[in-house]
């Protein structure tokens, strides 16, 4: 049997409060072991995110391990197709696969994994083929503890750490993208374009059936603008704007 010296001891850092919270009291209640931070990045990340990888790197005094094959572009590229609905292959080329062959070449890694005790449902990812951890729920903390935790250390977490043009995402999100991040709205806006005429398809990164409002973002930009001009920001009734920082919503698994 390895001693805990012989481990690789990994904690998986995607950036949101439970992850973030997880990492720092690890790293507090147990200061001489050698950690291993690591998170799949996309390239589509909001700069919130990216930002706050880097204070991570900061407050934690070491650097947080990129893990990557292709960008999302790259695969958008690749494919000629965007991910959506339809076509759900993101998660697994962009965080699954990459992270399990990461993890793979490391050297009898264990894993620790921010699931709190509140959500006894979810089991992880990659938690059936490597040993893991779940301290959250060895401590009994729920997701006020997670808060709590965060707000003693001063800690503020993005509002989103999903991908930008996640198709997940809800209207309030695509409207917010559009408001705060106009350049990243209208990138995604033209690559749709491209891959509709290259493939002579109605693709979209929204599914056409998950409301009334336009699937195209080029639709659903004139139409935001048509009920809510530049300048204007809705009340919270008009969307369904949520206060809880959202990750991704395809691989909440």
């Amino acid at each position: 049997m390895r001693t805990e010296q012989e481990h690789t001891h990994v904690v998986a850092l995607s950036g949101g409060k439970d992850s973030t919270a997880l990492a720092l009291r690890l790293a507090e209640l147990h200061p001489d072991r050698e950690w291993l931070y690591f998170c799949s990045p996309t390239g589509d990340e909001l700069p919130d995110v990216v930002a706050h990888w880097d204070r991570l790197e900061c407050i934690l005094g070491q650097q947080i391990v990129k893990v990557r094959n292709r960008s999302l572009d790259e695969w958008i590229e690749h494919f000629d197709m965007i991910p959506n609905h339809r076509a759900r292959w993101c998660t697994r080329l962009l965080k699954i696969e990459p992270c399990l062959e990461y993890l793979r070449s490391l050297d009898a890694p264990v894993l620790y994994v921010g699931l709190r005790w509140d959500e006894p449902a979810r089991n992880g990812i990659y938690t059936t083929q490597f040993p893991s951890v779940f301290p959250m729920r060895e401590w009994g903390w729920t997701v006020k503890d997670v808060h709590a935790y965060l707000q003693q250390k001063g800690i503020t977490i993005p509002k989103r750490t999903d991908c930008a043009r996640c198709y997940g995402q809800r209207l309030s999100e695509w409207y917010e993208l559009r408001r705060l991040c106009p350049e990243i709205y209208e990138a995604a806006s033209q690559q749709e374009k491209a891959v509709r005429e290259s493939r002579g398809l109605g693709v979209t990164f929204r599914s056409p059936q998950r409301d009334t409002w336009p699937a195209s973002l080029e639709g659903l930009g004139r139409e935001f603008e048509r009920r809510y001009p530049r300048g204007y920001t809705p009340q919270v009734p008009l969307f369904d704007l949520a206060e809880e920082p959202t990750g991704c919503r395809v691989c909440r698994l």
